[in-house]
């Protein structure tokens, strides 16, 4: 495998310490895990929507958190008293923890279980002062440049 090197990309960018990460955790193959399986769909322009496959868990045995941009999905089974003798186990049962990183500005609005599946939605609000705005040119000169030029009229 081939791999690449970012170091002088890091060396010069400032603030991008969560991307350096992500490239390392991607790089090392930490995320390898397959348990459980999962989808993620594009519902929208803005919207997605994390599945996981999580049969045998009931709502109150997951647990859903997000801590700096990285949507943290667990589950673990409660033993509820005594259980027959397992002579094949094909369900798989066991505790797990998936962490998915978030983009900036992606937020968790809701997640339900339904047939066995996790169903998370997400969006992406993006705050009002970065989103694109059309500024109107009009006949009016800029007040910075009209001011600068007062100044130095009555300066001479």
């Amino acid at each position: 495998m081939t791999t690449v090197d970012f170091a002088p990309l890091f060396r010069t960018a400032i603030g991008f310490d969560r991307l350096a990460r992500l490239v390392d955790t991607a790089a090392s193959g930490q995320d390898a895990q397959s348990y459980p399986p999962y989808n993620i769909e594009k519902t929208g322009d803005d919207t997605y929507r994390l599945t996981m496959a999580v049969a045998g868990f009931r709502p109150e045995d997951l647990d859903l958190t997000v801590k700096d941009n990285t949507l943290i999905v667990s589950g673990r089974v409660a033993n509820d008293g005594p259980r027959a003798e397992i002579l094949y186990r094909g369900i798989a049962g066991r505790a797990f923890e998936r962490r998915f990183v978030l983009a900036d500005h992606i937020v968790v609005e809701g997640a339900d279980v339904q047939l066995g599946l996790l169903h998370v939605g997400l969006k992406r609000i993006v705050p009002e002062a970065l989103k694109p705005r059309k500024i109107v040119i009009g006949n009016a000169a800029p007040t910075a440049i009209a001011n600068d030029s007062t100044a130095a009229a009555h300066a001479a």
